[in-house]
């Protein structure tokens, strides 16, 4: 087997953020001896997820079993994933921003096809995952991303769900979506479907997506991490490990 050293485009102070979670933990729960330690550990899983490189690969890198390896990034992942805002707490801020809207939007983490893979095959995307929904800024900052459904759950359905609609309006912002969210809520604007539009309606479609087009920013920016391109561990675990992406694009981003 042949190694080599890599850099990871990182800053230090997501490190920091990683590393003093995995140390709080080992204090809490009085953990003793690891095989790596605390700064070790968060560079890890800072690798398996911005790379997405396989558990037996960062395994050998760090010099641990490929056993320990999932554990370590499992561990982490959760205590991540648990300092993620709640909902409230993103539309807290627009309002504290001063902005008038958020922009809501959805996102498929594919995964591996599932022998039974009737709910996760999105026939939008054409392929096997898990649908993600993400409050974003106007400027394209990520806010809250929700915990995952199957990939055969549409996007108006999804935002029902996590009741996304309904918080946004408590908070007293609107939220602008694409035309999967037609007919969610009148909190949430769309633009207008059908062809033979009336110029009006041309034009503020035109507007709106001047500005929702942001939206993709948000994504784009959490699927910079690797391992949110393509699952290769339980789908079911999409929600969280997104969740822990964001807590580290925001420390990143900052």
């Amino acid at each position: 087997m042949l190694f080599y050293r890599a850099a990871l485009p990182l800053s230090r102070r997501t490190l920091n953020l990683a590393a003093r979670t995995i140390r709080a933990h080992r204090k809490n729960t009085g953990s003793r001896w690891r095989r790596l330690d605390p700064a070790a550990q968060a560079l890890l899983v800072l690798v398996h997820l911005y790379k997405g490189e396989p558990f037996a690969q960062v395994a050998a890198g760090f010099g641990v079993g490929t056993t320990t390896a999932w554990r370590y990034v499992h561990e982490t992942t959760a205590l991540l994933a648990a300092q993620a805002p709640t909902l409230e707490q993103g539309l807290r801020r627009a309002r504290r921003k001063g902005w008038a809207y958020v922009i809501v939007d959805g996102t498929l983490i594919a995964c591996d096809p599932l022998a039974a893979d009737r709910p996760f095959y999105s026939g939008k995307h054409k392929q096997h995952g898990m649908n993600i929904q993400v409050v974003a800024a106007p400027g394209g900052e990520p806010l809250w991303t929700s915990w995952s459904l199957p990939g055969a759950v549409h996007d108006t359905q999804a935002a029902r769900v996590w009741k996304i609609a309904e918080r946004i309006e408590t908070a007293g912002l609107i939220g602008l979506g694409d035309k999967g969210y037609v007919g969610l809520s009148e909190a949430v604007f769309c633009p207008f479907k059908g062809r033979g539009k009336a110029q009006w309606k041309k034009n503020a479609n035109s507007e709106h997506t001047k500005l929702r087009s942001p939206g993709e920013r948000a994504i784009a920016q959490l699927k910079q991490w690797a391992i949110l391109r393509r699952l290769r561990c339980c789908p079911n675990r999409a929600g969280q490990i997104t969740r822990a992406v964001l807590i580290l694009q925001l420390r990143e981003a900052r």
